[in-house]
């Protein structure tokens, strides 16, 4: 994670941005603006966007830029990303975004400390990183991908740590999708606190 990128978050290493349709979790059908971030290091073996985890392949840039690139878009949503997007301060992005009546909305890991002002968390805890305990209080959303039959067991440890207005989603990894979905659904017509999500955009076949 070299870069010599300033705490005060004003400059952050871009991979990409796009807008497109959010594709899972709650806000799925919604258009939004994705801002991906370089730099991870939960090393999820069945991430689809391994090329994020070197923040260094990724260009420094301004937030303000992107802050105003956002706002070019119809649709005021915005969606951090990563990579881990909490490595990084991301109390100035947010403000910025927020100025413009922008609404942020990031996906995390929980694996940092929480910085920025959210609309909307989605909380996706990973096996190879544990969330900190005091991010998963603040989630909206908690989205667990499950892998394998064992997933459950643990997606229920952290339903466990929401708060009790928190929505709660499983979401079949989409490499193990045909196996997996079944499950996901007698588990959730067993365990209706839980939901569905699904990558929508892949079945859409947009970014």
């Amino acid at each position: 994670m070299a870069h010599n990128i300033p705490a005060d978050g004003t400059l952050l290493p871009l991979m990409e941005e796009f807008y497109t349709i959010q594709g899972e979790g709650f806000n799925t059908g919604k258009a939004a603006y994705f801002i991906r971030l370089g730099g991870c290091d939960v090393g999820c073996h069945w991430c689809d966007v391994k090329e994020s985890w070197d923040a260094e392949l990724h260009p420094l840039t301004s937030a303000d830029d992107i802050a105003e690139k956002a706002d070019t878009f119809p649709g005021k949503a915005v969606v951090i990303t990563g990579g881990e997007p909490l490595i990084y301060n991301m109390d100035y992005l947010t403000k910025k975004l927020q100025e413009k009546n922008i609404l942020t909305f990031i996906e995390t890991s929980g694996a940092y400390p929480l910085s920025g002002s959210w609309d909307w968390i989605c909380l996706s805890p990973k096996k190879f990183k544990a969330p900190r305990p005091d991010i998963t209080p603040f989630a909206n959303e908690l989205k667990v991908i499950v892998f394998n039959k064992s997933d459950f067991e643990w997606a229920e440890k952290y339903a466990e740590t929401v708060s009790p207005a928190c929505k709660l989603y499983l979401q079949p990894e989409w490499s193990k999708s045909k196996e997996i979905t079944p499950m996901i659904i007698d588990y959730v017509m067993a365990n209706p606190k839980w939901e569905i999500s699904l990558q929508t955009h892949k079945y859409l076949n947009i970014p």
